[in-house]
């Protein structure tokens, strides 16, 4: 597992605010996949959600960019999927965020090839409050 030593904040806290970014924006189908007890996971988290056009995944990972900048003044380690906005991938460390179209997502199906890891999804009404 990487370690990220610059951050004061756990990797449930960035959770917490990965999930309240994409709720922000009306993201579809959160799950949060729990990794730290699958053997030879890269992170402890993985946080998935769809949306329905390019522009909603847009403005949903900037969103999460912006939730968590805004509570803990970090930016993401690595990010990919901006140009194309079919699979943005915002890399927080110990926390992975995953924000696919629909048809994407399905595709590559995280859900199953990480089946070993403990997954909660998240409802609409379900208010995160960070830790």
């Amino acid at each position: 597992m990487r370690i990220n030593k610059n951050s004061e904040f756990t990797a449930d806290q960035i959770r917490d605010f990965v999930v309240r970014g994409m709720q922000e924006k009306k993201a579809q189908e959160i799950v949060v996949m729990d990794l730290r007890n699958v053997k030879n996971a890269i992170c402890d988290y993985f946080v998935l959600c769809s949306g329905n056009s390019d522009t909603q995944i847009d403005a949903i990972s900037t969103s999460v960019e912006d939730e968590v900048y805004k509570a803990s003044k970090q930016d993401p380690w690595h990010k990919e999927g901006k140009l194309n906005r079919e699979w943005i991938l915002l890399d927080y460390v110990d926390v992975v965020v995953h924000v696919f179209k629909k048809d994407r997502r399905s595709f590559y199906d995280l859900e199953q090839l990480w089946g070993d890891a403990e997954i909660r999804a998240i409802k609409d009404d379900d208010m995160v409050v960070a830790s």
